[in-house]
């Protein structure tokens, strides 16, 4: 039987007279990979910073394990969950390797800091940063540094990961790879929550899709269920074809372009 992460119900948030999101019901589950999609402004980083615990539901429930989330200590948190943010400024001149390092904290003064050179060492090379290690933070590429902070996120090691446009800034091999490590945690039971805008990442790599629409979880599913050209177009307010491909199965979206 597959356990439940976070459970949410009726959850709504409001700023002001604003409605960002409105009566979300959902549930995620360990061992999944699950994408939240949906067009700019819909309400995805919202809604993700509430399973984060840095924004609260205005209304509704939400639950980690069982228990409320506002129930839980920051420490607990973090050794729980890990978060990738959409930006990762970094103040000073801290090596790559000292920035992954500090993914490390929450496990400062438990047993677990003994495994803090294993982790790292592991953590560098799921991103594909190992060589960049002794490199000032500051110096890298955006794409170098998009990888660094997930391999931060990666050493803290947590049983849920959620990640807010990992691959925004990365090339395609680096995309590939990034959702193929989301994949791997899964796999290891632990449950991964990433925010898409490439839907064609989220059909070949996540387990569900949920669709977010002006702040409404509008479908949540297997993407093969949920990315059909009927809901994509009208979400989207964009002609699509969505294929099959010859490798896997999981659906492709490609825009209609006319010459």
């Amino acid at each position: 039987m597959t356990r439940v992460a976070f459970a949410l119900r009726e959850v709504g948030y409001r700023i002001g007279e604003a409605v960002i999101l409105d009566d979300v019901t959902l549930e995620i589950s360990y061992g999944r990979v699950l994408a939240l999609v949906g067009p700019n402004g819909a309400g995805k980083s919202s809604l993700l910073g509430i399973l984060t615990g840095d924004t609260r539901a205005t209304t509704g429930q939400v639950e980690l394990d069982g228990r409320s989330l506002h129930e839980w200590r920051a420490g607990e948190l973090a050794r729980t969950r890990a978060v990738l943010a959409q930006s990762n400024q970094v103040a000073f001149s801290f090596t790559a390797y000292q920035v992954v390092e500090m993914g490390r904290s929450p496990w400062i003064g438990t047993e677990h800091a003994e495994d803090d050179e294993t982790v790292i060492t592991r953590s560098l090379e799921q991103a594909d940063v190992a060589q960049l290690a002794s490199r000032a933070f500051p110096s890298l590429s955006g794409g170098e540094g998009a990888r660094v902070s997930l391999a931060r996120v990666l050493a803290q090691d947590t049983a849920v990961m959620m990640l807010d446009e990992p691959t925004a800034a990365l090339d395609l091999r680096h995309q590939e790879e990034v959702l193929r490590v989301a994949r791997t945690l899964a796999t290891q039971g632990r449950a991964v929550i990433v925010v898409l805008h490439d839907l064609s990442l989220a059909g070949a790599y996540a387990d569900d899709v949920a669709m977010i629409h002006q702040g409404r979880l509008i479908a949540v599913g297997a993407p093969a269920a949920i990315l059909t050209e009927e809901r994509i177009r009208a979400v989207y307010q964009t002609d699509v074809r969505v294929i099959a491909d010859p490798d896997t199965g999981a659906p492709v979206v490609l825009p209609v372009r006319h010459r």
